[in-house]
């Protein structure tokens, strides 16, 4: 007759209701995934504002994010926008004028 593994003495247990170590271990696999994605994007659409701003890296990143500021909207969320409007050419109302904004003031 085989036995629990969990019940001999000395095996630990985890508590009732309390996630694994291979859940937690799940859970930060995905998060780490969700970063990557987001960064990638993040680092697209600051090419974009690149070319369309002609400027450096590091302003363009500060105009993505202080559109990002000026909208109150996350940045992942105004890059995916911004890299969208860099293929179609189409920018939602909000993002465009602060976007043209910061660009302008940025010259």
């Amino acid at each position: 007759m085989h036995s629990d593994p969990q019940s001999l003495p000395g095996a630990e247990q985890e508590p009732a209701g309390r996630p694994s170590e291979v859940e937690e271990l799940e859970v930060e696999v995905a998060q780490l995934k969700q970063a990557v994605n987001s960064h990638a994007v993040i680092d697209q659409a600051i090419g974009i504002v690149i070319t369309r701003g002609r400027m450096t890296p590091d302003k363009a990143w500060d105009v993505l994010r202080e559109t990002s500021m000026g909208t109150n909207i996350k940045l992942r969320y105004v890059a995916e926008m911004v890299v969208t409007w860099g293929v179609t050419g189409e920018l939602v109302a909000d993002i465009r004028e602060e976007l043209t904004r910061r660009l302008n003031s940025a010259r």
